[in-house]
């Protein structure tokens, strides 16, 4: 017994120090050394003699106009807090809080951001307020002296981000105004307070954490944009580091290290704010309510006018939030004629945009007609499309996975050592990534392991050919890898101490332990975490441009480069309508994971117990209708 307890506790020491070593060789090989090696790149620069200058760079900053593209960023992070905040806390209150007539449909309408973002949900809106788009068009018929252009630069980029980014509002202020205490409410309202001081005085208290941690939020997300800015022409710091990334010495000053400036940068601003945040979090708000917790009844508006505007604005909003997804679901079966002139026509529609291929005749500048074989195809009809939706899924699939795998050992390892200092050291390592922004862990990889004497790879350049795919699976691993720490943490909680220490009484190993006793009570938890990040991952545009590489384009940038040539020596001629029909697609994806992981995952035992009896009434119900017939 001893001996093979002995046996036992060699072997679990010996997986230790390994899974220590391989801990050790990633922290330091892809998340410290190549930052470091940005950061050291600044004061490597040379001047025009070939001597080493310093200060170089940063003389450029002050001189010239970097410092544009930081306060571009900064002014646009300022006013979405305001507009992101104001939209986001309306859309809750009018949804959970008042009394408003069809709620779940707004609901629906509101939460619509959430299963398409970023390039997807930026030409969206490009389809409707383009200077051809829809809307544009149609606003420029009536009023002949209106501006085509009015939807570009910094007010564009500000319009489309401040309802992009209220789904952050609509899941965790949701929850948190679920959560208020009922009987605070009424007692508030018994005392004679009218429903908007109970509002100001009772309700927005209890929500200020919350309010707190999503305006720190939604400041790095605007601060960090690359999608809208790119797209909507908007000189921000995002696009700037992708585009000096891929410039050289010939063609402008030290250009790297202009980029790595910048990413240095955004990584003071995203490292203060969340300082700020977690010292924030550590005073500690609570709120003391009755051991008796009510649950939240909506209230009623009683001044009439007061609540018919409540109505009219919280319609004009669920208008703007639908009118992009109604009209690209729309468009996407119209023909590739009708989308170029943003015409509908009711009389035509087709599914050419998802499947088959047409030949494309057209008109040569010298007067002759060419004919393109299958120039008009379909988006699973086309080559380029299906490329780019195998690469993301592959990438994403395994990132994902890669993501779940590490955190769900690395919780385990960390509850297992919660009283030693090793544990704790192992989850700041984790959330490290959240300290720098995903460009600049993407631009350091770039540089850093653009070489072929980086020794922690085997002096191999694994910025070379399909090498970049490695680095691409690697940066979606490590920017995922906080977000899932966090969530799978939280299920860890969730375990008994006493089951692991009946599993152990039965001589059950700490291997056979997790496997049999932890991993399926938190299984749910790391499915869901593993759905979110593929979901997230799956339409990733930002990272995947950083590395700009021929065999790392991924489906966001097959279908955005399809739109920039469109038509162009008559090829990808309906590229705008496989646009439509991949958004749609995403919309789909999207939407089924959430459903599984909000909907369907999110029930608890007696909810599915309930569910499944009532289908099998229903079941029951349309048997006895087909026998009676």
């Amino acid at each position: 017994m001893s001996r093979n307890l002995h046996r036992r506790l060699d072997a679990a020491l010996i997986v230790r120090l390994v899974g220590l070593c391989f801990f050790v060789y990633l922290f330091f090989g892809f998340m410290l050394l190549p930052c470091l090696n940005t950061l050291t790149s600044i004061f490597n620069t040379k001047n025009a003699a070939g001597e080493r200058d310093p200060f170089a760079v940063i003389r450029f900053f002050f001189a010239g106009s970097m410092g544009k593209y930081v306060w571009n960023s900064l002014k646009l992070a300022l006013c979405l807090i305001v507009t992101v905040n104001v939209v986001g806390v309306s859309i809750v209150l009018l949804t959970e809080y008042f009394d408003i007539k069809g709620a779940k449909i707004l609901r629906l309408g509101y939460m619509t951001t959430m299963i398409y973002s970023g390039v997807a949900l930026v030409t969206g809106y490009l389809f409707l307020y383009a200077p051809d788009g829809i809307l544009t068009s149609a606003l420029k018929n009536a009023f002949p002296n209106a501006n085509a252009n009015w939807f570009s630069g910094f007010n564009a980029v500000l319009f489309t981000m401040t309802f992009a980014c209220t789904s952050n509002h609509a899941l965790f202020l949701r929850n948190a105004i679920r959560g208020i205490d009922y009987n605070t409410v009424e007692a508030a309202r018994n005392m004679g307070a009218k429903p908007f001081k109970v509002l100001l005085k009772v309700v927005f208290p209890t929500l200020v954490p919350t309010m707190f941690s999503l305006t720190v939020m939604t400041f790095i997300t605007g601060l960090c944009a690359m999608s809208a800015p790119t797209l909507l022409g908007y000189d921000s710091i995002n696009p700037e580091i992708v585009r000096l990334a891929g410039s050289s010495t010939a063609d402008e000053s030290f250009p790297q290290a202009r980029a790595a400036l910048l990413s240095i940068i955004l990584a003071m601003f995203t490292i203060l704010l969340l300082t700020v945040l977690t010292a924030y979090e550590r005073r500690g708000h609570y709120l003391s309510v009755s051991k008796t917790k009510a649950r939240l009844q909506k209230q009623k508006i009683t001044n009439p006018v007061a609540n018919v505007l409540a109505h009219i604005y919280a319609y004009v909003l669920f208008v703007i939030y639908m009118t992009p997804v109604v009209m690209i679901v729309i468009f996407s079966f119209q023909t590739f004629g009708a989308i170029r002139m943003k015409k509908l026509d009711l009389t035509q529609w087709t599914m050419l945009n998802f499947f088959g291929s047409r030949d494309y005749e057209y008109l040569t500048s010298r007067g002759t007609y060419k004919l393109r074989k299958g120039a008009i195809s379909g988006l699973f009809a086309n080559e380029a499309t299906l490329g780019g939706i195998k690469i993301s899924f592959i990438l994403s699939l395994l990132a994902a996975a890669l993501a779940c795998v590490i955190v769900v050992v690395a919780c385990n390892y960390i509850f297992a050592n919660k009283k030693k200092k090793s544990g704790t050291v192992l989850e700041y390592c984790l959330l490290f990534p959240w300290l720098l922004p995903t460009i600049l862990i993407c631009y350091s990889y770039r540089t850093y392991f653009n070489a072929e004497n980086i020794w922690y790879v085997g002096n191999q350049n694994l910025y070379y050919a399909e090498g970049v795919r490695l680095l691409l699976v690697v940066a979606y691993t490590v920017v995922r890898l906080p977000f899932s720490l966090r969530m799978v943490k939280a299920s860890f909680y969730a375990i008994d101490e006493e089951l692991e220490d009946a599993a152990r009484n039965l001589g059950a190993g700490s291997l056979r332990t997790f496997l049999k006793v932890k991993l399926p009570i938190i299984l749910p938890s790391v499915l869901a975490v593993f759905a979110l990040n593929f979901n997230y991952l799956f339409t990733e545009y930002d990272m995947s441009a950083t590395f700009a590489s021929s065999y790392g384009t991924t489906y966001a940038m097959v279908i955005q480069a399809m739109c920039a040539e469109e038509g162009l020596y008559g090829y990808n001629v309906n590229a705008s309508g496989r646009r439509c029909a991949s958004t749609v697609f995403i919309m789909l994806v999207s939407g089924l994971i959430l459903y599984l992981v909000y909907g369907v995952g999110a029930r608890d035992l007696g909810e599915r117990l309930e569910a499944r009896d009532r289908r099998r009434k229903r079941r029951e119900k349309w048997l006895g209708r087909m026998k009676r017939a």
